[in-house]
């Protein structure tokens, strides 16, 4: 990703992390600014924010549902239900790292992100001299790192600064020694999270002297810079932790920190590659003309490739082991009051953040999300019970730092949503569909037995026999009566027993490997038998509510009845025709009244598109995404900035070549037109395979298939062909369904003949 000229603004400066911390790199040449986060600087600290009143009047707001007195129901809910005080607690940007330089004048100007290093590059002339500047952060030594050179020696002078922006009542920014600046504040609140930032500049040649509260450069031949944060959320003393991180780091020369970075992160970026050819190659204009020119109708697939591995990077940068997860922004934020705080809504959008972890050969940086939903256990139990006299855990549509529960705003159309923890369960049941850890997975069957626990006791009878989900809403749409009333909340929206399908079979399978806890698995058979089954309306849609109502926005960003679709295995073209042909009609109505409006939202329907094998309806939507949602250093745009939907197309593009969700790899299921030819390893499928794919004029060439584990291998393939493996016996099952035995730690050749 390469451009001419410096970010005029944050949506176009260059984004480095490691997962903690974090930097929006703007290549300014006489003023730079780096934009700096830390994923644990959030506003105040944890609290308890149930409505002593919800439980009281639970059984009411059920009766008023169950009367059709819609707006009784939601009234009632908004007093009771609603966490006190309403909102959960809010990330922050940790500060900017501000830097004056003497050059004015400058040509040649180059900046990049070598999404092959992951290192940002600014170059440019000033007065005859050639200007390089390299800024990263490293994981093994947790710093952000810079390095200033320059062609002529003892050319590079500056003021470098620490600065919080409007806050200045909330922090400090003082020298430790002559060459070493601390920035230490709170982020507010009585029970606020303390922080240190400290930058020390090292210089060759020149001198380095702290004056106020800057530190002055002069003359220098090449300048190394290293910055490291902490807070209290994980270390007594941050300003000890910060300078024990910088003096460790200090030890080392440029080069070493430089090398361990990138074998850092290349141990994980180059787990996968993918090329799809592109006859009309531009990488010789600079990213953001290339973005220009498809928004013109040009096609570029040369940037698709780019956009599938900068989703991959910003996984990277975003989500490693100990660190939070990547928020509703990753880890790059730079409002002290950001949209929708910035943190985790949990009704799709933290969950899309992870879809390309598993496909796409990064399962470490799935962890934190794991860690998430252990935290949000410990607050979700009292939850469950002081609000619904449940046991089990539960949680609402959003949550933050401290796993907060409680219902988020005062928005009927989401707030009184309880399947947050049940959607999140669901990626511990896919980490082990990938990696086949047993060990994992008898961790974690505590925790989604928990979850569907709690369904056990909340789930009530209905007057047809179902067991259903009430109150509750389709996030974040509205439905209309006969009678013109528009409503929000209700009982046993489609994707609540979606979701519940989901659980209580992903804990049935888990219980059978595990060999035990039959009783429970014998009560959710029972449970999920009762369950309400997807219908279809008379739209010929798939029902977003148990009842037909229409909808009040029928182009509406959220697709939550189609959750059965995508992300979940219950509709498909093969098992489940109908439905499939439902779900068909169901996007097309979307997106005819206005729907992928947003990025996240138009990044899902890449996914379901490409579970309905329609190749060219989720090309299209790929280059609808980068048209219209997709900011100049392409990030997406919700609008504002949201980084799901960077990942929820990561992983469509992923799902368009390979897909292993019906216990069966669909090798090139969804394949457009204008990617005839192409290659892909490392993505990895169910049953722990890992693959490598070369396709040639739409004709599968050659599949190298690596076993983790000892199996029965199921390939699908479209096209009329034979497939053969190096060594081993395939057995043909049906057209163009093959199957044949694998060995843990063996890899097999596949070659195919035309019929």
């Amino acid at each position: 990703m390469w451009y001419k000229e410096p970010a005029k603004d944050w949506n176009e400066a260059l984004p480095i992390g490691n997962g903690r911390l974090g930097g929006m790199v703007f290549g300014q040449v006489t003023k730079e600014k780096i934009q700096l986060n830390e994923d644990t600087v959030w506003y105040g600290g944890p609290r308890d924010r149930i409505n002593p009143d919800a439980l009281p009047n639970l059984s009411k707001v059920r009766e008023l549902l169950s009367q059709g007195k819609l707006n009784q129901a939601e009234e009632l809910a908004k007093l009771c239900f609603s966490g006190i005080p309403n909102s959960q607690r809010h990330y922050e940007p940790l500060g900017e790292l501000l830097i004056d330089f003497n050059e004015e004048d400058y040509t040649h100007y180059y900046r990049e992100l070598d999404l092959n290093n992951g290192i940002v590059k600014t170059k440019y002339r000033s007065d005859g001299i050639d200007f390089q500047r390299e800024v990263f952060t490293s994981y093994p030594d947790q710093v952000m790192v810079m390095r200033f050179t320059a062609s002529d020696g003892n050319a590079i002078s500056f003021q470098a600064n620490l600065d919080r922006g409007n806050t200045r009542n909330l922090d400090t920014t003082q020298p430790l020694s002559s060459n070493s600046l601390v920035m230490k504040g709170e982020t507010g609140g009585s029970d606020g999270i303390a922080f240190s930032t400290v930058m020390r500049v090292i210089v060759d040649d020149g001198t380095v002297q702290t004056l106020g509260n800057r530190i002055c450069v002069e003359d220098a031949s090449t300048v190394t810079i290293l910055l490291s944060a902490a807070t209290t959320y994980r270390f007594q003393d941050p300003e000890k932790q910060c300078l024990e991180v910088i003096a460790s780091a200090e030890k080392k020369l440029y080069q070493n920190l430089k090398s361990s970075h990138i074998e850092d992160y290349q141990t994980l970026f180059h787990r996968v590659e993918l090329e799809i050819e592109d006859q009309n190659e531009q990488q010789s204009l600079p990213t953001n003309e290339r973005l220009e020119r498809m928004k013109q109708g040009e096609k570029d697939i040369g940037l698709i490739n780019t956009y599938f591995h900068f989703g991959r990077y910003l996984l990277i940068s975003s989500s490693r082991p100990n660190s939070l997860p990547a928020t509703l922004q990753g880890i790059w934020n730079d409002r002290m009051l950001p949209p929708w705080d910035s943190k985790y809504t949990i009704n799709i959008n933290a969950q899309m953040n992870y879809w390309p972890a598993e496909v796409c050969h990064l399962s470490e940086c799935h962890e934190p999300l794991f860690h998430l939903i252990e935290k949000m256990r410990e607050s979700g139990r009292l939850t469950a019970q002081k609000m619904y006299d449940c046991r089990g855990f539960t949680a609402h549509h959003n949550t933050d730092i401290w796993g907060d529960t409680a219902p988020q705003d005062i928005y009927p159309p989401a707030s009184y949503w309880p399947m947050g923890a049940a959607w999140l369960c669901l990626h511990l049941w896919e980490h082990y569909q990938y990696n086949s850890d047993r060990e994992f997975l008898a961790k974690a069957y505590e925790t989604m037995k928990e979850a569907a626990l709690f369904f056990v006791d909340f789930l009530v009878e209905n007057k047809d026999g179902y067991m259903i989900t009430t109150p509750s809403v389709s996030p974040e749409n509205s439905y209309k009566l006969s009678s013109g009333e528009i409503g929000k909340m209700c009982e046993a929206p489609s994707m609540d027993s979606q979701i519940l399908h989901a659980l209580f079979s992903n804990c049935i399978a888990a219980s059978e490997i595990l060999e035990g806890d039959e009783a429970f698995r014998d009560q959710l058979l029972h449970l999920r038998s009762k369950l309400p089954e997807i219908q279809i309306g008379k739209y010929g849609q798939i029902q977003e509510w148990l009842e037909d109502y229409e909808e009040a926005e029928p182009g509406h960003r959220h697709i939550s009845h189609l959750f059965a679709l995508h992300p979940s295995n219950q509709i498909s073209p093969m098992e489940t025709p109908e439905l499939a042909k439902a779900a068909e009609v169901t996007l097309k109505r979307r997106l005819e009244h206005g729907g992928g409006h947003t990025g996240w939202s138009r990044a899902w329907i890449i996914n379901m598109w490409a579970r309905l094998l329609k190749g060219e309806d989720a090309y299209e939507n790929i280059m609808e995404l980068l048209k219209s949602s997709t900011l100049p250093n392409l990030f997406d745009n919700h609008p504002p900035f949201q980084i799901d939907g960077n990942f929820g197309a990561t992983a469509a593009i992923a799902e368009m070549i390979v897909q292993s969700h019906q216990n069966e790899i669909h090798l090139l299921p969804a394949l457009p037109k204008d990617w005839a030819t192409g290659y892909v390893k490392g993505l990895k499928a169910r049953g722990g395979l890992e693959l490598e794919i070369k396709w040639q004029d739409y004709q599968l060439i050659d599949v190298h298939i690596k076993a983790t584990q000892s199996r029965v291998c199921r390939i699908r393939v479209d096209q009329p062909l034979e497939i053969r493996i190096d060594s081993g016996k395939v057995h043909q099952v049906e057209d163009g369904l093959f199957e044949f035995d694998v060995q843990k730690g063996h890899s097999y050749q596949l070659t195919f003949n035309s019929k």
